[in-house]
């Protein structure tokens, strides 16, 4: 079971959602932004626009914004950012590993801002390298179960390219290498299947357990780094088992 559904699962029931909602609008703002400036604004002739608009789409962003972003990321509104990906590698409690992915137009003050996040919740920064060799980019699409099992959900993206599909309490994640991402969400869709999420993410090849004191403290870090405007994503390999968050239930 991947240890990022189901911590990501926790944070969503822990986290304010308005305060959620308006960042998650903002990093798919973001992507527009830098897909419109990579190809243009014509989402015809511009595939990963129209992925980042159609995202945007499904998560309720507004048109307007939506279009706002097509047109400044284009230059088309004379103020076009230009954002860069940085990635930032993290020890959290117990021996976990971070991945901390970064989009920003001012590479200083992100790297000073998560370095201090890190610091200051207790984490350390590692050195390049010594944290990204535990992951491996995948594509992961998460989707509710629905009454579904595995192998109804296996047999729908099989062919597709999907290597596997990881089963959790409420949910079940199907993962692929990334070029075949499109493919399997296709698949889904042809089967009448709903999706919740379709994403290329960096996947822990090993996890980590956590115990209840260790993973408040890794929840505590990673809400601060997602706070941060210039983060994206944060991946771990931190494995919360159901006892723990079963405890961390009780504790709210």
């Amino acid at each position: 079971m991947s240890g990022h559904s189901k911590w990501a699962t926790t944070k969503h029931k822990k986290a304010a959602i308005d305060a959620k909602r308006a960042k998650s609008f903002a990093k798919l703002i973001k992507n527009i932004e830098v897909a419109a400036r990579a190809g243009g604004a014509d989402l015809a002739g511009n595939p990963g626009l129209e992925l980042a608009v159609s995202k945007a789409k499904k998560t309720s962003v507004p048109i307007d914004n939506i279009n706002r972003a097509v047109k400044r990321g284009a230059g088309l509104l004379g103020d076009a950012v230009d954002y860069q990906t940085i990635m930032y590698e993290a020890r959290g409690p117990q021996g976990s590993a971070l991945l901390i992915e970064c989009l920003t137009d001012n590479k200083n003050r992100a790297a000073s801002e998560v370095r201090l996040g890190i610091t200051r919740n207790g984490g350390s920064v590692a050195d390049p390298g010594s944290v990204a060799y535990l992951f491996t980019r995948k594509g992961v699409v998460t989707l509710p179960k629905n009454g579904l099992s595995e192998d109804d959900v296996l047999m729908a993206v099989l062919d597709a390219g999907a290597e596997e599909v990881k089963e959790s309490p409420d949910t079940f994640e199907v993962i692929s290498e990334p070029q075949d991402l499109r493919a399997v969400v296709a698949a889904l869709e042809e089967n009448g299947i709903e999706y919740d999420t379709d994403e290329a993410e960096f996947v822990p090849s090993m996890q980590v357990q956590l115990d209840v004191d260790g993973a408040k403290k890794f929840l505590k870090l990673v809400d601060a780094l997602e706070e941060l405007d210039d983060v994206q994503n944060v991946y771990s390999n931190a494995d919360l088992s159901e006892e723990v968050l079963a405890e961390l239930e009780t504790d709210d």
